[in-house]
This record gives C-alpha cells, sequence and structure tokens, in this order.
C-alpha cells in the first residue's frame, strides 16, 4: 500500500479543511485576506519554491519573525515538505539566537524587516545558515535585499513536490524553551504529537468551526502556534492574526471582526482591564477566553468575570515538552475551584507524586505533575542526559509544584527553581502573590526570593500599582503578616512601574532575581 493513502501529516489537515470549507475566510492578516481553497493553494506553491531552494524532508528551517499570514503559510509549507520547523524568540539577542541556529543546526533562517539585522548578525556566528528567506509582516514592508521573498516563493508554478515517505512520526518542529532557564533545550515534535495535542485543544478547549479566532500572542511560542492556530485551522475556524497584543490594537479588531474567541496570559488580560477603551468597545460578539502561560491571579479573574459576564473563560496548563497542552479548567469551574489548573485533557494522563512516584494525599500535600501522553516531545534534542531525567520512572517531569483535590483538579503552587527556602521554611511565591493581589491598588507583582544574611533566602515582593493609585512597603507587609503565617510574609517590598515578561506573556522571575540579588 502507498504510505500516502494513510498519512496524517500537519499539513494534510490544511489541504483536508480546505476540501471541507473552501470558500470560507480562513486567515486574515493586515490587508491580506484568504480563503481555505486559498491559503492551501498558496502553502502549495511556497512549498515547492522552498523545494527549489533546496529545503527538503528533515531539513531544519528557523523562523525569526513576528505574526503574520507568511508565518503561517511558511509553517504548513515546511510540514507538506517534510522539513523542520525551528521557532525561535524574537526578543533573544543575537548570541542567544545564534546558539539556537547552531544547536539545531538550521541551515534556512526565514525573518522579517523588523529582525533582518539581528537575522544576519546571529547567522554570521559560527552557524550553518546558507540562506534567507523573507517573511511580509502585518503592516506594508519591503523585501530585504539578498533574502529569498515569500511572494518569489509563492509566484512558484506547480503544485508541492509529492512526499509519498513522510510520516506521521516524523520530526515536525524543535521548539526551545522559554529560555527562563540557563541554555534553552530544543524539545522535538513529530506529527502526531503535535495533532493528538489538536485533537485535545477542540474537544476540551471548544475550538469550533464557527469560531472567529484572534491570534495576538507570538507564533513562535507553542500556546499560540499548536493550542489556538493549528487547531482553529483543523477544525476549519477563522484566523484572524497580528503582531501586536496591545489593548489599543486588541480591542478594535475585536469589535471589527466579530472574534467569538480570544486568548493571552494572564499579563494581557490584566492590561485590557486597565485600558480606558474597555468600556466603550463593543465585546458582545466575544464569548470564549483563554489564559495560559502563567497562573492568573484569582482577584483579576474575579474581575473579569464581573466586567465580561458574556465571556467563558479556560485556564490551559502545559509546558513545551507536551505540544504544550496537558490541563484544563473550564468556564464552569472557573469560580468553584478557582486558581486551578483542572484537570487532564483528552490525551493526557496527569498525575501529582512525591519523589518516589507516589501519588500524594488529596487535599494540600505538594508533589510534582507528571505526564504520561501522546502530546509528549521524543526528547531533547542533542542532549540525551536532560532527556532521561525528564522521564525518569516513565513519566514526564514538569517541574512544576502542585496539590490535586478529591475530584482531580490540579492547583499550581510553584516552579520547583521558585519556591522560595526561607529560614528553614518553604514558601510558594504563588500564595503570597495570590495575597497581595487582594489589596485594591496592586497591578501585578511578583514574589521572589533573595539573599539574606539572617533568612539565607528572604521573601520579596516586586508591585506594579495602578495608575492613580499608592500603596506603601508598611501596608503591603501589614496586610500579609494579617492574613498569612510570618514567614511567608514579604520580609522587602520593591515598587516598579511594570514587570519583565518574555514575548508570551510570562514572567522572568530569574531576571528579577538577578536585578534584587545584592
Amino acid at each position: 500500500m502507498d504510505p500516502a493513502i494513510r498519512r496524517q501529516t500537519i499539513a494534510d489537515l490544511l489541504h483536508r479543511t480546505a476540501k471541507r470549507f473552501p470558500r470560507k475566510p480562513g486567515l486574515m492578516c493586515g490587508a491580506t485576506q484568504w480563503t481555505f481553497a486559498e491559503f492551501d493553494a498558496v502553502v502549495d506553491r511556497v512549498a515547492a519554491g522552498l523545494s527549489k531552494m533546496g529545503v527538503a524532508h528533515a531539513g531544519k528551517v528557523a523562523v525569526l519573525a513576528r505574526n503574520s499570514h507568511g508565518f503561517a503559510a511558511l509553517r504548513f509549507a515546511l510540514a507538506r515538505l517534510g522539513a523542520v520547523m525551528v521557532p525561535i524568540n524574537f526578543m533573544l539577542k543575537a548570541e542567544e539566537v545564534a546558539y539556537i541556529l547552531r544547536h539545531a543546526g538550521a541551515q534556512t533562517l526565514a525573518t522579517d524587516s523588523g529582525l533582518a539585522e539581528v537575522a544576519r548578525a546571529a547567522a554570521a556566528m559560527d552557524t550553518s545558515v546558507k540562506q534567507f528567506i523573507w517573511l511580509p509582516s502585518e503592516d506594508p514592508s519591503q523585501p530585504v535585499a539578498g533574502m529569498t521573498s515569500f511572494d518569489e516563493l509563492a509566484r512558484t508554478g506547480g503544485p508541492a513536490p509529492a512526499m509519498p515517505q513522510l510520516a506521521s512520526t516524523d520530526l515536525a518542529q524543535i521548539v526551545y524553551t522559554s529560555g527562563t532557564e540557563s541554555m534553552p533545550k530544543g524539545a522535538m515534535l513529530t506529527h502526531d504529537a503535535v495533532i493528538s495535542q489538536y485533537a485535545s485543544c477542540a474537544v476540551d478547549a471548544n475550538i469550533a468551526s464557527g469560531d472567529v479566532l484572534l491570534h495576538a500572542l507570538p507564533l513562535y511560542h507553542c500556546a499560540q502556534l499548536d493550542v489556538f492556530l493549528g487547531p482553529a485551522i483543523y477544525v476549519g475556524a477563522t484566523s484572524i492574526v497580528t503582531a501586536k497584543p496591545t489593548p489599543d490594537n486588541l480591542l478594535p479588531l475585536i469589535a471589527k471582526h466579530g472574534i467569538t474567541s480570544f486568548f493571552a496570559p494572564p499579563t494581557v488580560w490584566i492590561a485590557l482591564l486597565r485600558s480606558p477603551l474597555l468600556d466603550a468597545t463593543d465585546m458582545r460578539s466575544l464569548r470564549k477566553g483563554y489564559y495560559g502561560a502563567s497562573i492568573m491571579p484569582v482577584e483579576v479573574l474575579k474581575e473579569l468575570a464581573r466586567r465580561l459576564p458574556g465571556v467563558g473563560f479556560w485556564n490551559l496548563y502545559g509546558q513545551t515538552e507536551i505540544a504544550p497542552l496537558a490541563t484544563m479548567l473550564g468556564p464552569q469551574d472557573q469560580l468553584r475551584k478557582p486558581g486551578s489548573c483542572g484537570r487532564a485533557v483528552l490525551n493526557v494522563e496527569t498525575r501529582v507524586v512525591d519523589e518516589d512516584l507516589r501519588d500524594v494525599k488529596p487535599g494540600g500535600e505538594v508533589g510534582e505533575i507528571v505526564h504520561r501522553s501522546p502530546h509528549l516531545m521524543l526528547g531533547y534534542f542533542h542532549d540525551e542526559e536532560k532527556t532521561k531525567a525528564a522521564f525518569a520512572g516513565g513519566w514526564f517531569h514538569s517541574g512544576d509544584l502542585a496539590t490535586i483535590d478529591d475530584e482531580g483538579f490540579i492547583t499550581v503552587v510553584d516552579r520547583k527553581k521558585d519556591m522560595i527556602k526561607s529560614g528553614g521554611e518553604n514558601v510558594a511565591s504563588r500564595e503570597v502573590e495570590e495575597m497581595i493581589y487582594k489589596l485594591p491598588a496592586v497591578s501585578e507583582v511578583a514574589v521572589i526570593g533573595v539573599p539574606d544574611a539572617k533568612w539565607v533566602e528572604a521573601v520579596a515582593a516586586v508591585v506594579v500599582v495602578k495608575a492613580g493609585q499608592s500603596l506603601t512597603e508598611a501596608e503591603v507587609i501589614a496586610h500579609c503578616a494579617k492574613h498569612m503565617a510570618g514567614f511567608k510574609a514579604p520580609k522587602r517590598v520593591i515598587f516598579a512601574e511594570s514587570l519583565p515578561k518574555n514575548p508570551s506573556g510570562k514572567l522572568l522571575k530569574r531576571e528579577l532575581r538577578e536585578r534584587y540579588a545584592r
């Protein structure tokens, strides 16, 4: 039998959707609008152009670019060739980008006008990059000299080269960890791992063909790329792509396009709540709100429910290595189980265990979250030692500490590396953050451990105060000391104008620890 008859790859999903909904709006970005049939045809032409450039099965193609229709089309064109996509965080410096290019062995680098200088500088740092692809942006931009433009690729005649040997178990992408650790690790994800995760998203996150989704967080990040854009194309929903996740861009887009579904990390939802545009924007179309990437403060969740009563919220928890969705808390449980990340999704088995891989007791005992799932990566690229450690005992170790209740709902307490050991006592930074969020003047807060002569590690709170309001260190400390054990209350409160975040909205606590270590 020809293997292509039973083939199930990421590229096949778009082709099938185009056959089901050829005239339906598939993807819009800036002035570009494609039906699903047009989207599929563009992908075929781009794949043919890539093949003529020498991009082949298993070849590594890195992408350093902001969100665009070109980014989305390139993702599916690479899958159609069996090439391996290596998305790169565009906030990285040239030296950091070069590390990923060298580690992955990428020979082709796709970028856009705004990032071309960084891309070229990185490629020149002893990497294997031999050729560049220029991608268009949301706003009009000019191709960069010396790079093969997306438009040139899309003008290439003929269908994509046939790839009968392409299998669902082939490597689809290497996604590098976000960089909150010292050196990024490359998670190897196959087509079937990603597609299994798409199915879990469609079922448990209720991504449906009638949705109009706004994709605003970076597509280099697996949450936006594979929890939302990929599943939307899989089920035939309409996608609106933007590269500007700011309230003054997002709110008009929601009203203009009748957006029904939107994902953002807590930091972006907080920014929307603080925007003077929110109450003036017609939000009646929005029915599905999603958050993840970091923990949503319970007080913020209550404010969202109060100010956006027509929106049901989902908390989606996971990480790069599981493609990335692992657990889900649905709208019906948001206020019943506040702060929980829910239970395992369709294709995942999740436990909370002690160091001997025994289930912790429900109701408060802290353990590590571990998973088994077809979503999971094959391992870390070129790193057998870390792969072995991650899968010790036959389970994938998330590195997240949590509790589980008698209904199986999981609540993340902290990352192992973020747990504060103060005066011999363990302090979960999240617990302290939730308490500080109860102060009405607090816009954002991050709790970290800082070196201390007496406590070894002291609890410190970095606080952003709402515009027009005031707060003192003494007020924060007194509030915490009144409502929680003394060893948990901050010994130091630092006021800042903003908190450092990566483009996916995740707080960079490592940067805060380094900044305030003295």
